[in-house]
């Protein structure tokens, strides 16, 4: 996995700032006072429980080039991540672990194909608010869209830090288990471990159990 990534990584068309369809980022020196984050009005960016911004451009799948929308995961669990620049130390890492655990995330209907999504004039990255408009770099952002293009997780990285990739498996796991069972995930929830009915009597009920 760790070769197919470079081969990826060397094309043309993704050199630049970029997002990753579960990507990976990097390492940069940013001075936060002199990083002015993208300034669009606070109603147009990413908000959980609200649709994901539209996104469409050119991606590197399997090897190949082709154009990829927002649209085309219309159905699926949608791991969508960020990463500021190629060839640098935490990149790898997180690249590598997600690919690591690709067959998992499909395994629950999560879109796991590491794709890389050029973003070229930033706007996707800039849609997203994860955009670092003086250097121009995208933070470490990282979104679970839910199969009706729901946002239904959102966090951000500065850049010297990497992401858990068991954590946001297991994010997608508890989000697929609520919509399942009706049931809501404590925490620290993992599969198999018990869940809440949410109610008096049920949340009554968890805390007996666990205790």
């Amino acid at each position: 996995m760790a070769a197919s990534w470079r081969r990826l990584l060397s094309a043309e068309v993704l050199r630049a700032s970029r997002s990753a369809l579960c990507s990976s980022a990097a390492r940069v020196t940013c001075s936060v006072p002199r990083c002015r984050l993208s300034t669009g009005l606070a109603r147009l960016l990413p908000a959980v429980t609200q649709h994901a911004p539209d996104f469409k451009g050119t991606a590197v799948v399997n090897g190949e080039f082709k154009e990829l929308s927002l649209e085309d995961f219309k159905g699926k669990y949608l791991v969508l991540f960020f990463y500021p620049l190629d060839f640098t130390f935490v990149c790898p890492t997180e690249i590598v672990a997600f690919s690591d655990k690709a067959n998992e995330f499909r395994d629950v209907n999560c879109e796991m194909n590491i794709a890389l999504l050029s973003d070229l004039s930033k706007q996707i990255s800039r849609d997203y608010g994860v955009l670092l408009e003086t250097p121009g770099i995208a933070l470490r952002g990282l979104f679970i869209v839910d199969p009706s293009g729901i946002v239904r997780h959102m966090s951000v990285n500065d850049l010297p830090v990497g992401r858990s990739v068991e954590e946001t498996l297991r994010l997608v796991k508890a989000f697929q288990y609520v919509e399942t069972h009706g049931e809501v995930c404590p925490a620290n929830w993992t599969p198999h471990a018990p869940t809440i009915k949410p109610s008096p009597e049920g949340s009554r009920e968890y805390f007996e159990k666990v205790n």
